[in-house]
């Protein structure tokens, strides 16, 4: 199980937040696929359909929209879904107990705090820590030194 790259944008597009753990296979650039998963994810039914979609043969994509932003997760086809998607749950979590009800502007203006976050939670495209207690007590620490 390894997490090839983490991407969280708005629903216009725009990027606030991406990780790539692993290099891209199919020779694009990380503009283009970036576009790509944009134009794949906001033309689904968010009602209807699963948060499950096949990126490429050996990429498959796991999302979640929380308010205006999507949080998506890049993993390999024969991953399990479901693990990833309350990874993807415990990461928007995790950030709402740290800037205390996050928004997209938090993001914006307290990135590194959110990268911060996600490289507490994810290192080298695995899963480092699943406790919200302990990534709270550790960030807070993290947070303290500043």
């Amino acid at each position: 199980m390894a997490i090839r790259f983490i991407l969280c944008f708005n629903k216009q597009g725009v990027v606030r937040l991406v990780r790539w753990y692993q290099p891209l296979q199919d020779g694009k650039n990380t503009a283009e696929t970036i576009a790509q998963i944009y134009r794949l994810i906001s033309s689904r039914d968010h009602k209807h359909q699963s948060n499950f979609v096949q990126l490429s043969d050996v990429t498959k994509l796991v999302y979640k929209r929380y308010a205006g932003l999507y949080f998506v997760f890049g993993v390999d086809l024969n991953d399990d879904e479901p693990i990833y998607l309350s990874h993807i749950h415990l990461f928007v979590e995790v950030l709402d107990s740290f800037f205390g009800n996050v928004c997209e502007l938090d993001i914006v203006f307290s990135f590194y705090k959110a990268y911060m976050v996600m490289d507490e939670m994810f290192l080298g495209g695995e899963i480092q820590e699943i406790s919200k207690d302990v990534l709270l007590e550790k960030l807070s620490s993290l947070d303290r030194l500043e």
